[in-house]
């Protein structure tokens, strides 16, 4: 006799490499019915569009249907229900939008737009209902990147902007509205357009919102954040010490108003030579592990230079570089939907900051220490990253003053000395508390050794 104990028993042998469980303990499988032979349920995900859906679908098809008895089975792959998006407009148009995903960068010319475009677009070719919108008033990309040049927009009589649509994409940008010509604004115009594209139109039903963020971290990005839930953010570098060097204030920047870093999309990583298929670093190959090691955020992607990632999309169309960076984010979102944020309780003292998680580790590292290992730009040379900082111009009762935690993955300090601009990941927390100077600085001056 079939029951629901054999089924269950045999679809938790499908293991989510996401989140290394299997799927019925994840608490995906639901709405199980068992009529005669034949076996009907639902999986659902975190995320619409997953990768993985197909994959599980096919795995559960196999397993339940070499059950003895079973002779039919329906699979239904669903995705999780967001709870209500908290709009700080009254009938905004983003009130049907599942999740909201921002692409940002802290320097223009990275090619934050057209990942933001490839993404919508990738998306938009597999069936999913996606928005791409161009938040960037000065300089919009998004009419150049789909070929969109005929300036208009439509509206209802409500008054609210209906979005141009593309290769199935619903697109709207301030572009749209300026055709080619300059925009010529002060603050307060530029914060009520922003207003306007972002609540001022008719999305409809989405399963992602792109929005495609203006470079930097001024008026305009604090208006998006603070006015929209946005659900993640993907910030786009490249890996020239110029543009590593500002990706410190976009995290800072989504922070401060509470959005999630899923990590960091390197584009113009490296080129192919097309003599010998070898990957040329011409940037330096340790971009993405100083990313890391600075800041604890994970470089997700890498893009090559490669005249498909400039100007039009269409070279793009199907690529795999398109489809692996569109699964990448999409994967890495579910398992940030998924996650419990655990962050450590932080208790400083006179010679130590000790980091305590939910689960009991605890990571204890000295003042001294932890103030040596800062790999910020005033203590390590960007260019070079040889160290800058004397050991022994510390003070030698260097103390934190004030501790912050910054995401899910490292502290920022204000520390007695006046230095406040280090970001220390908690795997160098980790690292350093293994070492010889966990209790103390090693000095017998100051009593820790």
């Amino acid at each position: 006799m079939v029951t629901e104990e054999i089924i269950l028993k045999e679809l938790s042998k499908i293991i989510d490499p996401d989140f290394q469980r299997d799927i019925v303990s994840l608490g995906f499988v639901q709405d199980m019915v068992i009529d005669g032979a034949t076996v009907s349920f639902t999986i659902e995900l975190t995320t619409p569009a997953c990768p993985l859906s197909p994959v599980f679908q096919k795995q559960a098809i196999d397993l339940v249907g070499d059950i003895d008895g079973v002779e039919t089975v329906l699979v239904n792959m669903t995705a999780r229900k967001r709870e209500d998006r908290q709009l700080t407009a009254e009938d905004s148009g983003l009130k049907d939008v599942k999740y909201i995903l921002a692409v940002s960068s802290c320097k223009g010319g990275v090619g934050k737009s057209t990942v933001a475009a490839m993404l919508a677009k990738t998306l938009g070719a597999r069936g999913v209902k996606v928005g791409l919108l161009d938040a960037d008033i000065y300089g919009p990309s998004i009419p150049t990147l789909f070929n969109l040049h005929e300036p208009g927009v439509r509206a209802t009589a409500e008054n609210q902007f209906i979005p141009q649509e593309a290769e199935g994409v619903k697109l709207m940008s301030f572009g749209f509205l300026m055709g080619d010509g300059p925009a010529v604004l002060r603050g307060p115009m530029v914060a009520q357009y922003t207003q306007q594209l972002l609540h001022g139109v008719v999305w409809g039903e989405l399963d992602y919102l792109i929005i495609d963020m203006p470079p930097g971290t001024g008026d305009i990005q604090l208006t998006i954040s603070q006015s929209v839930q946005i659900d993640a953010s993907v910030i786009v570098t490249t890996p020239h010490q110029l543009s590593l060097t500002d990706v410190r204030k976009g995290i800072m920047m989504f922070d401060k108003v509470n959005v999630p870093v899923l990590g960091v999309v390197e584009n113009m990583a490296y080129f192919i030579c097309d003599g010998c298929d070898k990957k040329h670093y011409i940037f330096g190959e340790a971009g993405g592990k100083t990313l890391e090691e600075r800041f604890g955020l994970e470089t997700i992607a890498e893009l090559p230079m490669t005249g498909s990632l400039s100007g039009s999309l269409d070279a793009l169309d199907g690529s795999e570089i398109a489809n692996e960076t569109t699964d990448i984010i999409i994967r890495t979102l579910g398992k940030k939907v998924l996650e419990k944020v655990e962050r450590p309780e932080v208790v400083h003292d006179a010679k130590t900051i000790t980091l305590t998680w939910p689960d009991g580790e605890t990571s204890t590292v000295s003042n001294t220490a932890l103030r040596r290992a800062c790999s910020c730009a005033l203590c390590v040379d960007e260019m070079t990253r040889a160290p800058l900082l004397d050991p022994k111009s510390i003070p030698m009762d260097i103390h934190a003053e004030k501790v912050g935690i910054i995401g899910n993955y490292a502290i920022m300090v204000d520390w007695s000395d006046g230095h406040n601009t280090g970001f220390f990941p908690y795997s160098t927390i980790r690292e350093l508390a293994k070492g010889p100077e966990t209790a103390g600085c090693g000095s017998e001056a100051c009593g820790c050794k």
